[in-house]
């Protein structure tokens, strides 16, 4: 059986080929693949989050959909609709983008509130409905989405039922000087564009998941994941004379998120237990979504992942043995 670093390796030596840097969003995403999660990304223009994504379809060899979130865009132009059939009299279920195995949902927040709605039984449940008839979603399956945060001018933001589903949401950030330096030399030659291969499969995929779930997680870390998660509501229900900067707190999808996405990162590295610093280190990607800020917060430009910081650096660490 494989690694988890063998398999990461070969996965990222062919987003390689077209992805320059990015490291920590791509073994997040891998990670997202292991834990069955939905992942959004949230950076400016320009930063490779749709090249990256398309990348990571090819590399693990499954069928790849895009779906360009538009004001005009219909519910139906992404699940699909009843389409009648003139030679039978009937009508036929028309299966729109949904039905791939990794959906890219290109700035998610340019539809409205219907057509983001049409992903939430897909999200959630691995199945939509059309004309009263439920259709299976193909396995594995993956929503990744990505936002624009500055743009505001026609754009709907997302409910919170919706971006809960989501198992991460990841900040992609400028490159350094040396990686943009390297962009322009690779993708400055119009004819020598980089080809990728598949380097595994969705059936792999599959099969690596039971690997991840011998993973070992140790009672006293799942107490502190629920520590953790628990602690952002107590700063939402907070009425003492301290400011208020939580609204409401993370919900359960946060501490099986941590549970899930720990194992699998654990995996990855080729380690057979959970860690308190692997917790920490996920618990921004996973958590920074899932709370509310208040109005205070904002006006103080405090930003949920300071808020997460200091419920991390707050909350005791158990030992493991």
């Amino acid at each position: 059986m494989i690694t988890g670093p063998a398999w990461s390796q070969k996965l990222r030596d062919e987003i390689g080929k077209a992805v320059i840097g990015q490291d920590a969003v791509v073994e997040r995403l891998l990670v997202a693949l292991l834990a069955n999660g939905h992942v959004l990304l949230e950076g400016m223009p320009g930063l490779a989050k749709t090249l990256l994504v398309k990348s990571l379809g090819t590399a693990l060899g499954v069928q790849f959909e895009r779906i360009q979130f538009t004001p005009d865009l219909l519910p139906s132009d992404v699940v699909g609709t009843m389409i009648f059939q003139p030679k039978t009299g009937e009508f036929s279920a028309h299966r729109g983008p949904i039905f791939a195995n990794l959906v890219l949902a290109d700035e998610i927040n340019r539809a409205p509130a219907k057509v983001q709605s049409a992903l939430l039984e897909a999200m959630q449940e691995r199945q939509v409905t059309i004309g009263g008839q439920t259709h299976p979603l193909p396995k594995p399956f993956f929503v990744m989405a990505t936002q624009n945060p500055v743009e505001q001018e026609g754009t709907y933001p997302l409910p919170e039922a919706q971006t809960d589903r989501f198992l991460f949401k990841l900040l992609v950030d400028y490159p350094t000087a040396e990686e943009e330096s390297l962009m322009m030399q690779r993708w400055g030659q119009v004819t020598k564009q980089p080809e990728l291969a598949a380097a595994s499969s969705g059936a792999e995929l599959l099969e690596l998941r039971v690997e991840v779930d011998r993973v070992h997680l140790a009672p006293a870390l799942q107490g502190y994941i629920l520590a953790l998660v628990r602690g952002t509501r107590a700063l939402a229900e907070n009425n003492g004379p301290a400011k208020k900067h939580l609204s409401f707190g993370a919900s359960p999808r946060a501490s099986l998120a941590l549970y899930q996405a720990g194992r699998a990162l654990a995996w990855l590295r080729g380690l057979d237990f959970v860690s308190p610093a692997l917790i920490q280190e996920l618990a921004p990607d996973v958590l920074r979504h899932r709370v509310g800020l208040t109005y205070e917060a904002e006006a103080e430009e405090i930003s949920a992942d300071r808020i997460i910081a200091q419920v991390v650096e707050k909350t005791p660490v158990p030992s493991i043995s």
